[in-house]
């Protein structure tokens, strides 16, 4: 439970950090990380913060309830798709759709319906973090460092529960709102009352995950352990500059309004 709190709780700052899609049709879109902000426009039945996970007795079970009142899509069955738009899966476990009388759902029918929730993080048989854009190469290991030293130590879990158990549902939505405009200069609460921004919750979580990933001591040939991974995500946030604002920058200087080099200068 702590871990998908921790997870929600923090997933805008992994939307911060890895901001990176400020461009639509070759021109600036007015956002950092656009991909983040077309989910704030998704069906909010499927998408969004999960609030109630917050609440006071969550579990697999409080989740399982969630998924029940998702509006459903379809279900698939004789290889065709049945269109179920909008209908109750608790309807279909009493067989009553009228698309599909009598019918009752199945294991498959369960697993398919679970993959059309698209909330910040998804419960599945572990926990999708769907808040970072993606990126290049150097920073493909960044986003599980990051949270596996969050998660996976449990001093550092604690750790980063403390930083985020005292924010209201109010000002987590308000994060998950405003960073892909704002990213790591959007004001942010850092502990009980003192002001900041995402980005000195972003040092600070980061400098938790490192220790989580230095105690755990998963080390290469050379003898480094999977802190080295967070180095492009320090830098970023050190620097106050996310990728989507230094390729806007190019935009509009060296690039000269032009995002074509973009394929050359980014290539894999």
């Amino acid at each position: 439970v702590k871990k998908v709190r921790v997870s929600l709780a923090l997933q805008p700052i992994a939307t911060a950090l890895f901001a990176d899609s400020p461009f639509t049709e070759g021109r600036p879109n007015g956002y950092l990380s656009y991909r983040s902000h077309i989910w704030t426009d998704t069906d909010p039945d499927r998408t969004g913060m999960l609030d109630f996970v917050f609440e006071d007795g969550f579990g697999f079970e409080r989740y399982v309830d969630y998924l029940l009142d998702v509006p459903m899509y379809f279900s698939y069955r004789d290889g065709e798709y049945v269109d179920l738009s909008g209908k109750s899966f608790r309807d279909f476990m009493a067989g009553r759709l009228d698309a599909l009388p009598g019918a009752l759902p199945t294991l498959r029918d369960w697993s398919d319906h679970m993959t059309t929730a698209f909330p910040e993080v998804r419960l599945k048989k572990y926990l999708e973090m769907r808040g970072a854009d993606g990126g290049p190469w150097n920073r493909l290991c960044a986003l599980p460092a990051f949270w596996v030293g969050l998660l996976y130590d449990d001093a550092a879990l604690d750790a980063a529960w403390d930083l985020v158990k005292d924010f209201t549902m109010e000002e987590r939505n308000a994060l998950r709102d405003g960073v892909p405009k704002h990213a790591l200069k959007l004001p942010a609460r850092i502990g009980k009352g003192r002001g900041g921004s995402v980005r000195d919750l972003a040092l600070e979580a980061l400098k938790i995950s490192a220790h989580g990933l230095q105690r755990r001591a998963r080390r290469n040939r050379h003898g480094a352990d999977e802190s080295i991974f967070l180095t492009p995500l320090i830098d970023i946030a050190e620097a106050n500059e996310t990728p989507a604002e230094r390729k806007l920058a190019l935009f509009h200087g060296p690039w000269n309004g032009s995002v074509d080099p973009v394929f050359r200068e980014y290539a894999y």
